[in-house]
């Protein structure tokens, strides 16, 4: 083998090929391993897909049988007549190692499409007519092909299964205990469970009600409350907004003073920890404008390369830009985003939460209320959604309402569990909500 001839082990494709020709079990196990692409020599391919489909159809996978199977279609003579059928029973030691030169087979394999990989991101990046943005994604897409490309799952038995499952339940049990990403409210992770790996969760109001507020909320809880890594991604608020509202929200200090400079020695108490707690959370911004799809996924698969990404915040979808060219179709445009941040959170195994912007149905009606068809310019952000939380205050709209303080956070969809309705206290002025009992 030369230093140019791509990694290859051609006597263990012979040997797991002969195995399977001699012994039925073998074709279970090794075709449970390898497929016909993972051959180097195409015409094994061509042997290992004939023995597999005789097996299929209930009928024999000796030698002879393989070779009128490839003679019917027309094959047998291309990979070397019933003979290399032959040659390749030879090659056997014994058909219980099958198995074993089949995972090497694979991680040769594997380790070509890694090649192959490497090749594919040289030329996205050489390539003038594309964006840096586009060909890091196209880059990073072909990275986790070739590493994913080949994870082989399998059927388990649910005796296997319960352990694991009934130790989940037994964990939703416990007082206190959150599955998912805590939100720091109590009563909505009783509900939700926390916020779960491959979720798409909408946080949803019209302006002025507290979505990024919510969403800071959220942030703060997973990175801070329990020491996760979080992206944020402010499309709306500069870095210095955002983490001047982390720091009020943290120290209990006015956000207005702090914008303002405004701040006594006691207000200096209370920042100089919240600003060692905030710097030692594993909270990462950006807050470029008009993000797209794409750029968003890169970045934040980067991070998660660096290790233990859990979570990712968007503020807020409809200012993101398709990742393609624009269209005349907003509707259509912001249909892609929402798809595109479901396939993010399913891709990356976190849970998503992107903020979102509510028509004007509420005003039009007299209680205020938002609902589900209030989502503004798509139905489909409601269809990829696996929660969305509507947020409603009565004193937004009523100063002298009798829930002036209060808000409420609205689960207008819970994708395989129930809907409520969780009342939190709004202290925006300290740009965070908290729970009715901390008050």
């Amino acid at each position: 083998m030369t230093d140019h001839t791509p990694p290859n082990d051609l006597d263990a494709e012979r040997i797991a090929l002969g195995a399977m020709l001699l012994s039925a079990g073998a074709v279970d196990e090794v075709s449970g391993i390898l497929s016909p692409a993972d051959y180097y020599r195409a015409t094994h391919g061509t042997v290992h897909a004939a023995i597999v489909a005789q097996a299929e159809r209930g009928e024999p996978t000796d030698a002879v049988a393989v070779a009128a199977r490839l003679l019917e279609t027309g094959e047998l003579q291309r990979v070397g007549g019933i003979g290399a059928l032959h040659d390749l029973i030879e090659a056997v030691p014994t058909a219980a190692n099958g198995a074993w030169h089949a995972r090497r087979v694979r991680e040769l394999a594997q380790r070509r499409n890694l090649i192959a990989a490497g090749a594919a991101i040289a030329r996205h990046a050489a390539d003038p007519a594309v964006d840096l943005a586009t060909a890091v994604d196209r880059g990073g897409r072909a990275f986790y092909d070739a590493t994913t490309a080949h994870a082989s799952g399998d059927l388990k038995p649910t005796a296997a299964l319960l352990p694991p499952a009934l130790d989940a339940v037994r964990a939703a049990g416990s007082p206190g205990a959150v599955r998912g990403v805590p939100t720091g409210f109590t009563e909505m992770d009783g509900l939700l469970g926390g916020l779960k790996p491959g979720q798409l969760i909408v946080v949803a109001g019209r302006p002025g009600m507290g979505k990024s507020v919510l969403a800071g909320d959220f942030t703060r809880a997973a990175a801070i409350g329990s020491a996760r890594t979080t992206a944020y991604f402010s499309l709306e608020m500069s870095n210095g907004e955002l983490v001047n509202r982390f720091l009020a929200a943290e120290a209990k200090v006015p956000l207005r003073l702090i914008n303002a400079g405004q701040l006594d020695a006691g207000h200096w108490l209370r920042l100089a920890p919240a600003a060692e707690r905030l710097s030692a959370a594993r909270i990462h911004i950006d807050d470029s404008a008009a993000l797209t799809l794409t750029e968003i996924r890169s970045r934040a698969r980067r991070l998660g390369q660096r290790g233990g990404l859990a979570l990712v915040v968007v503020d807020y979808l409809q200012l993101m830009t398709p990742s393609g060219r624009r269209g005349d179709n907003r509707e259509q445009e912001v249909a892609e985003i929402s798809r595109g941040l479901k396939g993010l959170a399913k891709d990356l195994d976190v849970p998503v939460v992107a903020v979102a912007q509510l028509n004007r149905g509420p005003e039009q009606r007299g209680d205020k209320r938002p609902q589900l068809s209030d989502l503004r310019e798509s139905g489909s952000i409601e269809a990829d959604a696996d929660v969305v939380i509507l947020l409603h205050r009565e004193g937004y709209y009523d100063r002298n309402a009798a829930r002036v303080g209060e808000a409420d956070l609205i689960v207008a969809k819970h994708r395989g569990g129930p809907t409520a309705t969780v009342t939190v206290a709004e202290q925006l002025h300290l740009a965070r909500f908290v729970d009715m009992a901390v008050v």
